[in-house]
């Protein structure tokens, strides 16, 4: 009885991975897409232009401070003349300084943390909020050091903006490819990224404000029909 339930078993669990593996490939099927190949140089460069004239990027430059808590989790107060950020997330708080990470400062309680567990939270830290202020403010780096724009015409006749950052971030060698309306706002991306296996899925961009300090930022997002909570923005200069 005991050897006829475990061949069961066995049977039912090979079936449950059968049917995930099954599931995953039409879902691989059905959503992947190659990256596009578009055209790099001046005309990629105007694009990318038009995108920061319609977001205000001059009044992004010279924004002092901009909060935001990311999923109901991750809270940040970010210093973007200092370039430091406040990270906290449960009971921990980390200053963050983005110029020299190592040189951060770290809480547990409210009580500092100077032992080998730092650097670990320090590393988490700054992983969360390259993930979490590119979807807040990824139009406005669209000019980052080394960043590779490419003009790409999409079948419908419409163009878009390919942005490849080879390095830098936590993940380098990411894509996004930027579909924009009739004023060069930005609608939604599409992502070839390392951390989803899936090339091209589709991200909106939406709810676009215009903060305190005159930068525009997008307060809504979602993916595959699924919100991405981004509650608290602000952003505003002294």
């Amino acid at each position: 009885m005991k050897k006829k339930l475990l061949k069961i078993l066995k049977i039912l669990l090979i079936s449950s991975i059968s049917i995930v593996c099954i599931i995953s490939i039409v879902l691989y099927l059905s959503l992947h897409e190659k990256l596009p190949k578009g055209k790099t140089g001046s005309e990629a460069d105007a694009f990318a232009l038009k995108i920061q004239n319609a977001i205000k990027h001059d009044a992004y430059l010279t924004t002092q401070y901009i909060q935001w808590t990311f999923r109901n989790k991750n809270h940040y107060l970010w210093n973007k003349i200092d370039n430091h950020v406040e990270v906290r997330w449960d009971d921990y708080k980390i200053i963050l300084d983005l110029n020299h990470p190592k040189k951060s400062i770290v809480y547990e309680h409210k009580k500092l943390i100077t032992n080998n567990g730092k650097q670990k939270l320090i590393t988490k830290a700054l992983s969360n909020f390259n993930n979490d202020s590119f979807w807040v403010v990824a139009p406005h780096k669209l000019f980052d050091k080394g960043a590779i724009r490419q003009l790409v015409v999409l079948e419908e006749g419409l163009k878009a903006l390919l942005i490849t950052y080879p390095s830098g971030g936590t993940t380098p060698g990411d894509s996004y490819l930027w579909k924009v309306d009739k004023d060069y706002r930005p609608t939604s991306f599409k992502m070839w990224v390392s951390i989803l296996p899936i090339g091209g899925i589709e991200a909106t961009w939406g709810d676009w404000t215009t903060m305190t300090s005159g930068a525009y930022l997008s307060k809504q997002h979602k993916l595959l029909g699924f919100g991405i909570p981004i509650s608290n923005l602000k952003a505003w200069n002294n």
